[in-house]
């Protein structure tokens, strides 16, 4: 763990005094992609939350090339090199779509959405249209770009292929191997096994807020991880 560049140790937190997520441990490496799995309400989202910053830690550690971030607020963390998608809530309707791709980035410049322009032509073609009138899966690309495009450290993705077409998926996971071959890191959590199959380096699976299955892509088959997912 001492090279990972976002490490967390003992993760607890939750909702009211519902205890969510319980003690989970877990870490992603520069040029790295570990893909959250498990069925729905087993904790998967409530993670990332706590990652970024959404949620208290009620207890545990979350480590940034080595610091503890945990006590920090979103704005700090973001501050530190950590993008993040949500599953809800993508996107701000009432703003464009430039503005939403821009919201965030130093400049108001587009040059650096060229790669996005070029998987999800859509994009450029709706640049004046507001985010609110686009559809659920136009939202999720939108925000994907937007999170990826800030080229930060570390990017949590959640379930970001949730109603998008699989041709969209597949560029989805060709601009996330380029981010991965460029050094970047991420966290995604994820439905869609396939889509995993084709950007993870490392799986941690979920079940009842805790870790149930973890390993590499080469130590672990489909039916293992499918026996944590199917009902």
């Amino acid at each position: 763990m001492s090279n990972a560049r976002l490490a967390f140790v003992d993760l607890t937190g939750g909702y009211g005094g519902a205890i969510v997520v319980r003690g989970i441990s877990g870490n992603v490496r520069a040029g790295e992609v570990l893909c959250v799995l498990g069925r729905n309400g087993v904790g998967k989202s409530t993670l990332v939350k706590l990652l970024m910053g959404h949620l208290r830690c009620w207890s545990g550690e979350i480590l940034h090339t080595g610091t503890a971030i945990q006590h920090l607020e979103c704005s700090a963390r973001s501050r530190y090199g950590i993008s993040y998608c949500p599953q809800e809530r993508t996107v701000f309707d009432d703003l464009s779509v430039r503005n939403n791709l821009t919201l965030m980035g130093d400049n108001r410049d587009l040059g650096r959405f060229e790669a996005y322009f070029a998987r999800f032509p859509i994009l450029k073609r709706r640049l004046k249209q507001q985010a609110g009138s686009l559809s659920g899966g136009e939202k999720k690309i939108l925000s994907f770009s937007r999170a990826l495009s800030e080229g930060k450290g570390v990017t949590l993705l959640d379930e970001p292929s949730e109603g998008v077409q699989w041709e969209n998926i597949l560029h989805m996971a060709a601009l996330i191997n380029d981010s991965k071959r460029a050094g970047a890191s991420m966290v995604i959590v994820e439905q869609n096994l396939e889509f995993a199959e084709t950007i993870a380096d490392r799986y941690l699976v979920l079940d009842q807020g805790r870790v149930v299955l973890e390993g590499t892509r080469r130590d672990l088959n489909r039916e293992d991880l499918l026996s944590h997912l199917h009902v």
